[in-house]
């Protein structure tokens, strides 16, 4: 039986079946022990983080008080780390051809009635001018599994494709990708390409699930799937991405799974995940959430939310149009540093003749606001919408960024940044009650900079892009 080895390349002892039922054990035992999670509380307040068996004990926690205590704490770590600014992205479909059997996504390649679609360049540069003209500089590209339609050569003319669209003031500025797991030489090329973040969804950390849930396709084997971001680490890749689908297996064998597999990403190359995303299941083509038993309640939810941020308050955390505007509010407090706006998740969704149309979405959107309207919402709240791609620019990714965040290091680059992105979009694509809220926002803002001389090159920087000037960045 495999032993649990955190610094092992052998996906079944770094994510260890045996260690997670232990963990789950140890957490339902002591869900009332005060004094236990009292002393987890006060080591999570020095803000370097928990490990996955001190994280789940917070997440059982059954004393009211102590339960309280975890979320203010969580709402202190996410304003330590990241402030109030929040990271807009959107994802792009390029096909959805799939060769694999996941019975929880419409793409699988069983699905006979869904309707197959994989986008031309020409139609990728009609895609990204409409993602220009909402404001968008930072894409997510999804495509399914498919040697034949989807190559690693499609996917790498794709993002030369989009890198090099301009419109008006338009441009994608950072492409990250979630494509499914490959090789080293291939992790290489995306890396070459000048991606962002590689981002692959785990699905679930239980291998029998896993392994009952993937029943055909390269995707069924469960050891290359979890071991891809080592092999992208190696290919130079060194912003990762990790995520789980909650509601495919208890929220309490993916919650350590999860955390266990950052750890591991910490434990082998000083670097851990750059995001965790935390979707769950929605209904799809032919896909019905009640067809899975492990559903997760919004309070729970909320909570898991929570001690991921207390376990690694150095991590983005991102939730997707999956969950309503009422959802994503709450969690914005809780940890979420990156949200979608203004999303489709059909293949050629933002196309005027197939706007709104969801025949071949990969799941139902819960969140159908536009971006201007997601935008205008997160200033009503006083966070800072934010469209800064400059550290992959500068060369901060990796262990250069982990460091950075760790040490408190980043609120003289990000916030500054994310008020001159905010002015391009005011000027160039915002209404004209988003732009004064956001103009009043900027306003407010810029006396909290840290630094007196970021101050003063922050409101250099703004006055350029009043006069003409884009993408500029500390």
């Amino acid at each position: 039986m495999a032993k649990y080895d955190v610094k092992s390349s052998d996906a079944s002892e770094f994510i260890n079946d045996a260690e997670i039922l232990e963990t789950i054990d140890y957490g339902r035992a002591n869900s009332h022990n005060r004094k236990l999670i009292i002393d987890i509380l006060n080591k999570a307040k020095k803000a370097r983080g928990l490990n996955h068996r001190e994280a789940f004990v917070l997440l059982s926690c059954e004393e009211d008080d102590l339960n309280e205590e975890i979320f203010n704490l969580a709402r202190e770590l996410k304003h330590k780390f990241y402030a109030n600014r929040i990271v807009l992205f959107a994802p792009l479909y390029l096909s959805n051809y799939c060769v694999n059997g996941c019975s929880y996504c419409p793409f699988h390649g069983q699905n006979k009635t869904i309707p197959r679609r994989k986008l031309s360049q020409d139609e990728i540069r009609e895609q990204v001018i409409a993602l220009q003209d909402q404001g968008h500089k930072r894409l997510a590209l999804e495509a399914g599994e498919d040697p034949i339609h989807n190559p690693i050569e499609y996917i790498l003319e794709s993002i030369h494709t989009i890198y090099n669209i301009k419109h008006k003031n338009g441009a994608i500025r950072r492409v990250n990708v979630n494509i499914a797991a490959t090789t080293v030489e291939n992790y290489r090329k995306l890396h070459e390409a000048e991606i962002g973040t590689y981002i692959l969804f785990q699905e679930t950390y239980n291998k029998k699930n896993y392994e009952d849930l993937h029943k055909f396709g390269p995707k069924a084997n469960y050891a290359y799937h979890t071991e891809a971001m080592d092999r992208a680490f190696e290919g130079g890749i060194d912003d990762l991405g990790l995520g789980v689908l909650y509601g495919l297996d208890s929220y309490e064998y993916e919650f350590v799974g999860q955390l266990m597999h950052a750890e591991h990403l910490e434990a082998m190359n000083n670097v851990g995940p750059h995001t965790i995303s935390v979707p769950r299941i929605q209904p799809a083509d032919d896909i019905d959430p009640n067809d899975f038993d492990n559903s997760l309640s919004d309070e729970m939810f909320e909570k898991i939310v929570a001690c991921i941020r207390i376990a690694a308050p150095y991590t983005g955390m991102i939730v997707s149009t999956r969950e309503s505007q009422e959802m994503r509010e709450r969690l914005l407090d809780l940890g979420i540093s990156q949200i979608s706006g203004g999303s489709r998740t059909t293949v050629g969704g933002y196309g005027a003749e197939d706007d709104g149309n969801e025949e071949n979405a990969q799941f139902e959107l819960s969140d159908h606001r536009s971006l201007d309207e997601v935008i205008d919402w997160l200033i009503s709240m006083n966070h800072i919408p934010s469209f800064c791609t400059a550290c992959y620019r500068k060369g901060r990714t990796g262990e250069v960024f982990m460091s950075m965040v760790k040490e408190h290091g980043i609120g003289n680059i990000c916030q500054p940044n994310a008020l001159t992105t905010l002015e391009e979009y005011a000027i160039d694509y915002a209404s004209d009650k988003t732009r004064l809220d956001a103009e009043r926002l900027i306003e407010r803002e810029l006396m909290s900079i840290p630094s007196e001389e970021v101050r003063r090159r922050t409101v250099e920087n703004l006055k350029k892009i009043k006069e003409g000037q884009r993408d500029l960045y500390i």
